[in-house]
């Protein structure tokens, strides 16, 4: 059987990719590679914003660092809910830098499903994008003993939620950045 590479050449793009084989090596790698060029774009109020790899790479590493400095640790699962944005992508490719597997969960999911699929694969963090997500994992949050905390990164609504375990994602990414600078190996 002959494999085609990107050209549509014979060759053998898996053995190409064989030292970048997870999805955060390969952004490590398309970050050195292609720097500023724009990786992902995300439309606010009717606007393209494009992201370059260098600044995906620095928003995955810094949320990494910043689940890390809570207290993710390898194996971990970290549950994730929101609308197709660039932080739903930071955060499961964050949980797999950390070694820690991300899920995803459908944001029309009930609270039934929700907590259920949060507790059968044992989160230990949950990220969200909204308000609405918020309320749905606080709804239920003393059915999930495992859930350290929730993360949020769209704040809209939530300035008066004194909840001891939500965070803002800006505020896990900022921590994530100082832990970095702290231990620049890790």
């Amino acid at each position: 059987m002959s494999r085609l590479n990107i050209d549509g050449q014979p060759g053998a793009t898996l053995l190409a990719l064989a030292g970048d084989d997870t999805f955060p090596r390969l952004l490590r790698r398309n970050a050195r590679t292609w720097g500023g060029r724009t990786a992902l774009r995300e439309k606010k109020l009717g606007i393209w914003h494009p992201i370059d790899w260098r600044r995906y790479l620095d928003e995955v590493r810094d949320l990494a660092l910043g689940l890390v400095a809570m207290g993710l640790e390898r194996g971990d699962k970290v549950a994730i809910i929101g609308d197709n944005r660039p932080q739903w992508l930071y955060g499961a490719l964050a949980a797999q830098s950390a070694g820690a597997v991300s899920v995803g969960l459908y944001q029309d999911s009930n609270l039934t499903e929700v907590a259920f699929i949060i507790d059968h694969c044992d989160a230990a963090f949950v990220i969200v994008e909204d308000q609405e997500q918020v309320d749905k994992i606080l709804g239920m949050v003393d059915k999930l003993p495992k859930v350290k905390a929730i993360l949020y990164w769209d704040a809209r609504g939530l300035r008066r939620y004194q909840h001891p375990l939500l965070r803002e994602l800006s505020v896990v990414q900022a921590r994530g950045r100082a832990l970095g600078a702290e231990k620049p190996g890790l």
